[in-house]
């Protein structure tokens, strides 16, 4: 079932309100803690910062210390329903890994999602055997690390995109993230025909950068990032950016505003979206 709200969108929203309630009471982290009893400062430090799953009776705690009054009281109940859910679509996530966790829970409950990739085709675009081919690589530097467990974590991730209330999905891929020279024949085949074949869902759009286009002086983004909206517009627009080893979290006004920036710079840089699936339609014969 899909979730309405994006758990980890939720956590930030309730921690940054928490925050402030506590700040308006002019009361120190040591003060509330002291309060309630418990032990340190550590957990209502995590709390706020958005970083743990918060408990709905430590919440109700925070709200008497704070006398919150209702309506808000209730409306912050809800969020902290939200960010603490066990529904069953949590348990669809069982197998998968820290980092694809926290993309299906921004990804659940966006209303919009726009995604640049400057070398390799998004996980929620790849077949199988693409993200295989992709994945593959980390066994190097993690002997740990399962691939068919991370295979079958990005299709349950692509449901998304298929449900009922699905996001408004755009995905800005550079000419290299197309290049059928570094990957099999056969995969590549496969993997734009799926392209193309998404594009048929009227809530997907992909549009190709191609190499010199005139975005930013010329210059790309040289690290992957994904921008999220939500349905509710007081939860914080987010940013994510990719890395080799982890993934960072913005979610700032100005940070957002910057990389909306400069996703609008390369949107109107980029072809449409028709002559995208043609240039994928030919890069495989089709």
């Amino acid at each position: 079932m899909p979730l309405p709200t994006s758990p980890v969108i939720r956590r930030v929203r309730l921690g940054a309100e928490l925050r402030q309630l506590r700040r308006r009471e002019a009361l120190t982290l040591e003060q509330v803690c002291d309060r309630l009893g418990w032990a340190s400062t550590s957990k209502l430090s995590r709390i706020e910062l958005g970083q743990s799953r918060p408990d709905l009776a430590d919440v109700l705690d925070l709200l008497d210390v704070y006398q919150v009054p209702v309506p808000l009281r209730d409306q912050l109940i809800v969020i902290a329903r939200d960010a603490a859910t066990s529904r069953g679509w949590w348990k669809a996530l069982g197998e998968m890994g820290e980092r694809q966790r926290t993309y299906a829970e921004l990804e659940a409950g966006a209303a919009r999602i726009v995604e640049y990739q400057p070398a390799v085709v998004p996980g929620l675009l790849q077949t199988p055997a693409y993200a295989r081919l992709r994945l593959a690589p980390a066994v190097a530097l993690d002997p740990e690390h399962d691939v068919d467990a991370e295979v079958r974590a990005r299709a349950v991730r692509q449901e998304v995109l298929r449900r009922a209330d699905p996001p408004r999905y755009t995905a800005l891929l550079a000419e290299a993230a197309c290049d059928p020279e570094e990957i099999p024949v056969e995969v590549w085949r496969e993997q734009a025909r799926h392209l193309v074949a998404l594009t048929a869902l009227p809530n997907v759009t992909l549009r190709l950068l191609p190499r010199g286009a005139a975005a930013l002086g010329g210059l790309h983004p040289l690290t992957p990032y994904s921008c999220y909206a939500f349905p509710d517009p007081a939860d914080p627009r987010t940013v994510m950016l990719e890395t080799l080893t982890t993934d960072v979290r913005l979610a700032t006004a100005a940070d957002v505003d910057r990389y909306e920036r400069i996703t609008e710079a390369l949107l109107n840089a980029a072809l449409p979206a028709e002559e995208t699936v043609t240039v994928l339609a030919r890069s495989v014969g089709d």
